[in-house]
């Protein structure tokens, strides 16, 4: 009979690691005696990270004695104790391809049901000083589990653990670990592991994309801005087809293959990615909203020329029609879904963001949309206020299209350009959460913005307190993501930057959302570690090469991996954890 060898507890603290800190529950120690526990964790126990551990899903870590025995020997490791995978429960006997979710067991006078595999994260190697332990506990079926609390109560070492119930499906804990983390998915595994109650929501909502995925013939995880199905690899010279200024700071630049050859059609929203070879040595690389219908005959960007813009400077000052620039194929996620779908649609923006919803509204005109439309864009004045007419134009042509359009400068109809002439919709005032309200918006609407980050936080959180759902609000970001890095606290960032010490002499690698090109040195173990050498924000958990977190749309360039991730990434990404360049490297991070 199964039985609890050690309870181990220990609360969250920090601690140093690579120069930084941590803060962590993932030390654990055995205690004596009875201990209680209760629905969130084991008194005496606390979890530093409660997105990726802890809560009533995960109350408990469940780690086996056979295991430990088995990592002793791999790692040829003598110095391995209870509780040094983080674990609460160290038991004998329960291992990971007999113990099923839904399985349910009374310890004590407590009883539990197994809600899911252990989350695969870094902190695991931190603990163990063995960087890649993360991919092993998976790569080797071994990753312990975690028990929701049904009955609290008093547990002990040396308490039976006796199963009062076989989870739905007799799906085992390394069977689901698998499924979510190795590849060739068997989709009947997935339909069997959506319908075990007892699986935590998290993992549940996993296993839904996935079968979606595989139902729909995409089987694997899309890329979070892939290349349209059709669209080319790296850079391809493009045309300058024509050159047409929009405002005294805004021109639009037409591009088209230069035999006039078809080009990959776009979704509106999507963006392209100039390679700028005429504006510095390295070439600068900047990203562009399409800012006109999706067509296979020329593309359309527009450029608002910044203060101390470089790409944009060069690309107002120098660009004439004939010449080429490298241009990388439409990609991008912030899209209008080429659907049925009848609700209502926002789309929202501030100055030069109207670029990517005004390709939208192309769309919808195009399609003769009987959908509720509503336009909500705002700029300092009609000098500024780039496709006024055009907007305009377009939104005349749908049945239910609403215009408001808003100036902020205090006298926006004052304007050094003669031939500006305001929206038709336009009136002084800001778009907040007071106006927005005032609006009457439809709470079933699905909403786009796109404008500065700040102005986008606000405009999602109005449109959230008007009434609509959160996942219902979408947005377009051209500068750096928001960094996930679990764990780490007293992070001061700074801004991208070459990293210290002596220039490598390895293939270049461009950032593109932090806008900085520096050659590869290999000093450092991986992409992502050369990244936070740089300061670029940056997106990970296991470090390994087994969560995906880290997955990283790539435009051009190869790289070889080390270790080899579990599951390959998806075509057009890489792993920045795990991967070296073997090319100049281009990836939009």
């Amino acid at each position: 009979m199964a039985r609890l060898l050690s309870l181990n507890v220990g609360m969250p603290r920090d601690v140093s690691w690579q120069g930084r800190t941590v803060h962590t529950g993932i030390f654990k120690y055995p205690v004596d005696g009875p201990r209680m526990v209760r629905t969130l964790n084991v008194d005496g126990d606390g979890q530093g990270d409660l997105n990726g551990h802890g809560g009533e899903m995960r109350a408990v870590l469940v780690y086996q004695r056979e295991s430990y025995d088995f990592w002793r020997q791999r790692l040829g490791r003598d110095d391995l104790e209870y509780g040094q995978f983080g674990e609460n429960f160290t038991v004998d006997g329960l291992p990971d391809d007999e113990v099923h979710i839904g399985d349910r067991f009374r310890i004590g006078d407590a009883e539990f049901e197994v809600s899911q595999p252990r989350v695969t994260c870094f902190r695991v190697g931190m603990r163990l000083g063995e960087p890649e332990m993360p991919a092993l506990l998976v790569k080797h079926h071994r990753p312990g589990f975690y028990l929701r609390v049904i009955t609290e109560g008093h547990v002990q070492a040396g308490d039976q653990i006796v199963r009062t119930r076989v989870g739905r499906h007799r799906l085992s804990v390394a069977a689901v670990d698998a499924l979510l983390y190795l590849p060739d998915r068997d989709t009947d595994l997935l339909r069997r592991a959506v319908d075990i109650p007892a699986l935590s929501p998290g993992w549940q909502g996993s296993f839904h994309d996935l079968l979606d995925a595989a139902e729909s013939g995409t089987p694997g995880t899309a890329p979070p801005t892939g290349v349209e199905p059709g669209g080319w690899s790296g850079f391809l010279p493009l045309r300058v087809a024509r050159v047409v200024p929009e405002t005294p700071t805004v021109t639009s630049i037409y591009l088209a293959a230069p035999d006039n050859a078809p080009l990959p059609r776009s979704r509106p929203g999507q963006y392209l990615t100039l390679r700028v070879t005429g504006a510095g040595d390295p070439a600068p690389v900047r990203s562009y909203s399409l800012s006109a219908a999706p067509s296979d005959r020329e593309y359309r960007i527009s450029v608002k020329r910044e203060t101390r813009g470089v790409v944009s400077d060069y690309l107002h000052a120098h660009l004439r029609a004939g010449a080429a620039l490298e241009v990388a194929a439409p990609r991008g996620d912030f899209v209008l879904p080429d659907d049925n779908d009848a609700t209502p649609v926002i789309l929202l923006s501030a100055g030069i963001g109207v670029t990517p919803v005004l390709a939208m509204l192309h769309a919808l005109a195009t399609s003769g949309t009987a959908r509720e439309v509503w336009w909500l864009h705002t700029a300092r004045s009609a000098a500024e206020h780039a496709f006024a007419a055009e907007a305009h134009r377009l939104l005349d042509g749908l049945a239910n299209a609403r215009e408001h359009v808003y100036y902020t400068a205090p006298d926006p109809a004052a304007s050094p350009d003669p031939a500006a002439s305001p929206s038709p919709a336009a009136g002084p005032g800001r778009l907040n959460h007071e106006t927005l309200a005032a609006l009457g918006l439809p709470a079933t609407a699905t909403a786009y913005l796109c404008g500065p980050d700040r102005f986008m936080t606000a405009m999602r959180e109005a449109l959230v307190k008007v009434g609509l759902e959160p996942d219902r609000v979408h947005s377009e970001l051209f500068g750096a993501l928001p960094a996930i890095n679990p764990g780490l606290t007293r992070v001061a960032r700074a801004d991208p930057h070459p990293p210290a010490g002596a220039a490598g002499n390895g293939p270049r690698i461009t950032f593109t959302r932090s806008g900085l090109t520096v050659p590869w040195s290999d000093e450092y173990g991986s992409v992502l570690e050369f990244a936070e050498a740089c300061d670029v924000p940056t997106r990970w958990s296991c470090r390994s090469g087994v969560c995906h977190t880290c997955q990283t749309p790539a435009l051009s360039g190869t790289v070889r991996y080390g270790p080899e991730p579990l599951e390959p990434a998806a075509p057009g990404t890489v792993l920045v954890c795990c991967a070296r360049p073997e090319t100049d490297l281009v990836l939009d991070l």
